[in-house]
């Protein structure tokens, strides 16, 4: 029995194509350069340097976790990898670099239609009684679907989302980080959280229970920007990697610092915290990374 035309035909309709988490962006909601700053972190702007966002690419259906205000280029790359046409959109929550993006799909741009778009009970509510989002509601530009805390969503490609609250400055929205469990691997995704301390759950226990964790890097250690920094809690990266120490090594792989702010000096990899947390076995998101699912 020949078997080549057989396998050609599933290459050929994506049936052998595997699920795979992209990284497509790894700033603060504000990107770099950012809009003012004058220091050395904003002089030399990179390439593909977009605000944090992560995607699952795959024949039938991409997932895009985040809209952020660069969702152009990151949903352009995200379905280039996909081979498909159609996609998915979860929010964690109503801060500038995490639903901005959706402007994209209004009549003024791609003027798309009813894209699904999953967010918790507040962040719907914001979206679909807040002007200008309400409008992509009314005409049907996206369509909003509910999550749920702690219950998981099956999509039509198999990929299992199950939303997380985590204390953050919820001024318009709940916040939430997502589990994202493909056939054979689990990650977390927290982008932005306060503090490990204010979270009922515990990272430790979490970690080994996923294959990899993409944590909240805002901010390398305190006194980096200059304000008050509790105006804007996040746990530092200096802080994640002393909690985390009591984790074994293979758990500390699985670590991935992720939404680092413009002024965060582990941006560069030649800093010595950033290559004393590598030698720990922290690892640093960058655009373009690609994990099995």
């Amino acid at each position: 029995m020949k078997r080549t035309p057989l396998i050609l035909a599933l290459l050929l309709s994506g049936a052998l194509f595997g699920q795979k988490l992209v990284v497509l962006g790894t700033l603060q909601d504000a990107g770099s350069p950012q809009l003012l700053c004058e220091k050395e972190c904003c002089k030399h702007p990179k390439a593909n340097d977009y605000v944090a966002c992560l995607g699952v690419a795959d024949s039938t259906r991409a997932l895009l976790f985040d809209a952020t205000p660069d969702i152009v280029p990151q949903l352009t790359e995200l379905l280039a990898r996909s081979r498909t046409d159609r996609y998915s959109v979860f929010l964690t929550h109503a801060h500038i670099g995490h639903y901005t993006g959706l402007m994209h799909f209004g009549r003024e741009a791609a003027n798309t239609k009813k894209v699904p778009v999953y967010a918790m009970d507040r962040m719907m509510k914001f979206l679909a009684k807040n002007g200008p989002w309400n409008q992509l509601v009314q005409l049907q530009n996206i369509e909003l679907k509910s999550l749920q805390d702690g219950v998981p969503c099956t999509l039509d490609n198999g990929i299992k989302v199950e939303p997380v609250l985590v204390p953050h400055r919820d001024e318009f929205s709940e916040t939430v980080g997502f589990y994202i469990k493909g056939p054979n691997k689990t990650v977390l995704y927290i982008p932005d959280i306060d503090k490990w301390t204010a979270w009922e759950k515990n990272i430790l226990a979490i970690v080994p229970t996923v294959d990899y964790a993409f944590i909240d890097g805002t901010f390398f250690a305190d006194g980096e920007i200059p304000r008050p920094m509790a105006e804007v809690p996040h746990p530092f990266i200096s802080e994640s990697i002393e909690l985390l120490s009591h984790l074994p090594i293979a758990e500390r792989n699985k670590v991935y610092f992720i939404h680092l702010n413009h002024s965060n000096p582990a941006r560069n990899k030649d800093f010595e915290g950033r290559a004393a947390a590598e030698e720990l076995g922290y690892h640093f998101a960058e655009f373009g990374m690609e994990f099995d699912l």
